[in-house]
């Protein structure tokens, strides 16, 4: 789809002074070059929960663009993601209600958007997969963004006046995260999957002013239809090893579902609220980082030049591949012409 309708590149920086950083090796052995000198993939890990900042429905594309660009291990093809339940029988969000259950397919966690019932569900579930990638050795994404919607007028209230009520900082850049739905799904998988990593991006777009929302300049529409897409992509790359460096608590014990539900409330709150400070911090450094960059026009730090990731197919037999997705929609869309 961007190949043919939207072209675009990815540019791509690494932390190197604070949390989640690389070293000058570290970078050295993740960009992968072909003879000619160009960059075609990162050999980042195969088995991580991806974070990031929301600003434009797109959002999720890009993020998918850079997983495509991983490794050898076809990760793309086992990247998982929640949505409300409410669209479990719908093939493509937003477009039809009818007919094909196309998301059924893909392994998404539909969930009720109530916590009460939704732990339970996102734990098991997440847990299973989690297994099974380990056990059957395959790779392994979990994709979410904990501001939880876009950037807007309408959510940045919102955000505000959650910051007023808890005596914190407000963003300027960014939504304040929501930590739960985050916190226990990384709790779910750790034990699961030993060498879990947890990556966090900082994407921005070009010719997005500040205080500006991205919806306002690159829609779905503008991309794909239009052909007005971002000309590319910066995205500030962090990765944590979940089991050392990010602080879900103890998981000595947590090898059942049932453990997590037989917890004391006071356990769950102690560990949970270090973690929604560890979790709010990273979301500062995010918010200051874009403040830079909207001042500087670059992530560059430390005298790193960026790598620049082009988003293409690497064979032309991967086109059925790239369209699978819409495969369901477009069954689901002649199924309900037929019923007309």
């Amino acid at each position: 789809m961007c190949q043919w309708f939207a072209p675009t590149s990815l540019r791509i920086t690494f932390e190197t002074e604070g949390k989640g950083s690389f070293n000058t090796e570290d970078i050295e052995s993740l960009v992968v070059k072909n003879r000619a000198g160009d960059v075609v993939s990162l050999n980042l890990p195969t088995k991580f929960v991806l974070i990031s900042n929301h600003q434009i429905y797109a959002d999720w594309w890009y993020a998918w663009c850079l997983i495509y660009s991983i490794g050898t291990q076809e990760v793309h093809r086992y990247i998982y993601i929640t949505l409300k339940k409410s669209l479990q029988w719908i093939p493509i969000v937003g477009w039809m209600t009818d007919a094909f259950k196309g998301m059924q397919l893909y392994g998404f966690i539909f969930l009720a958007r109530s916590w009460a019932s939704d732990r339970s569900q996102l734990a098991s579930h997440l847990s299973a997969l989690g297994k099974r990638a380990e056990e059957e050795d395959k790779p392994f994404c979990f994709l979410l963004y904990p501001e939880g919607t876009l950037v807007s007028p309408n959510t940045r209230p919102i955000s505000k006046k959650f910051a007023d009520k808890e005596g914190i900082t407000d963003l300027n850049n960014l939504l304040l995260p929501r930590s739960t739905g985050l916190y226990y799904s990384l709790r779910s998988l750790a034990p699961r999957v030993p060498n879990l990593k947890l990556i966090d991006l900082t994407v921005v777009y070009p010719g997005i002013p500040p205080m500006g929302y991205g919806q306002d300049y690159y829609t779905l529409r503008s991309i794909f239809m239009d052909g007005v897409p971002p000309p590319v992509i910066h995205i500030h790359l962090k990765m944590f090893d979940v089991a050392t460096g990010v602080p879900i608590g103890d998981l000595t014990s947590n090898t059942h579902i049932s453990y997590e539900s037989s917890r004391q409330d006071a356990e769950i709150f102690e560990e949970k609220k270090a973690f929604d400070v560890w979790l709010r911090e990273l979301w500062q450094e995010k918010d200051d980082l874009i403040t830079k960059f909207l001042q500087t026009g670059s992530f560059r730090l430390d005298g790193m030049y960026p790598v620049d990731l082009p988003v293409k197919l690497r064979r032309k037999r991967e086109i059925l591949d790239a369209f699978c997705f819409f495969l369901p929609a477009g069954v689901g869309y002649m199924w309900g012409m037929i019923r007309q």
